[in-house]
């Protein structure tokens, strides 16, 4: 399909990666991933917009044999469907240090995301560390070391928080309003993410959109963290999975089921009825 330079029409449908397509092990179901593969067949615009770095993404093994665009870092850096770079955004440097020090100073664990990668790490393979394990790793990472690269690029900033202390998630907030021109949201309750103010899940799809010369008749966006917020805003359709937080539900036009319920398929054929020859309209409730 060329849809560059004729202005197709279509449905966009923008997907959230942790929490959302992927089960709680961290996969995309059969179900979940037969259902991508029929609305990909059926024309729509499919694209996985995730707070993942690339690296992060394209592990996945139903990823590598999908040809689909794919945000990454809260609309930070924005691949086609190709795996061409097209857009990236990124902190300056100054801008960088003056929040690495207030973080610091905070005492949080602090992950950064650059063009050579994650710094100690992306925050995928922390998942299932023990206290003391994120505890070392933070305390002995040489954060100079990224500053020494050559030509490096700050797409985000993590800070990081362990279970049992969500308290402090206010804190760091608290201490980085009104501070510059920067995004800030949180994929899982114990963080915050940092990234340029034109780093936004919603922004991105937009400018997708115009870079690609389409014109999406509905915006129809999964997810189920604070930074799919920044989806919903430009959404027509919002749907929330079942394990999402509360207040991402309540932002929501439609709640599905959870993410190890196969929530994504399950929306996209029960609910918005996508794969229905109908391709009815739904009566959204909460």
């Amino acid at each position: 399909m060329e849809w560059k330079g004729n202005m197709t029409t279509m449905k966009c449908i923008s997907i959230d990666l942790d929490g959302t397509l992927l089960n709680s092990q961290h996969e995309i179901s059969v179900e979940n991933e037969k259902a991508l593969n029929e609305l990909k067949e059926a024309g729509h615009c499919l694209i996985l917009n995730t707070g993942r770095a690339y690296a992060d993404v394209i592990k996945l093994k139903a990823v590598q044999n999908m040809e689909i665009p794919i945000f990454c870092i809260n609309g930070s850096v924005l691949y086609s469907e190709m795996r061409e770079m097209l857009y990236e955004a990124t902190l300056t440097m100054s801008t960088y240090k003056k929040f690495f020090t207030i973080l610091k100073e905070l005492g949080v664990g602090i992950l950064v995301y650059t063009n050579y990668g994650g710094f100690p790490s992306t925050l995928p393979p922390l998942h299932g560390k023990t206290k003391q394990e994120l505890d070392t790793l933070f305390q002995e990472f040489d954060y100079e070391e990224i500053l020494r690269k050559d030509d490096v690029k700050i797409y985000k900033l993590i800070a990081l928080v362990h279970p049992d202390q969500l308290e402090r998630i206010n804190e760091v907030k608290a201490a980085l309003a009104g501070k510059f021109e920067i995004s800030i949201a949180s994929s899982f309750p114990n963080n915050v993410e940092i990234t340029s103010n034109e780093a936004h899940k919603g922004k991105a799809i937009l400018r997708y959109q115009k870079m690609m010369d389409l014109s999406f008749e509905e915006i129809i966006a999964f997810g189920d963290g604070g930074n799919d917020l920044a989806q919903f805003e430009v959404a027509t359709t919002s749907v929330a999975m079942g394990n999402a937080p509360v207040y991402v539900q309540q932002k929501a036009d439609l709640i599905t089921k959870t993410n190890d319920e196969d929530g994504f398929a399950y929306a996209v054929r029960e609910q918005l009825q996508l794969l229905n020859s109908g391709e009815q309209t739904p009566v959204l409730k909460k």
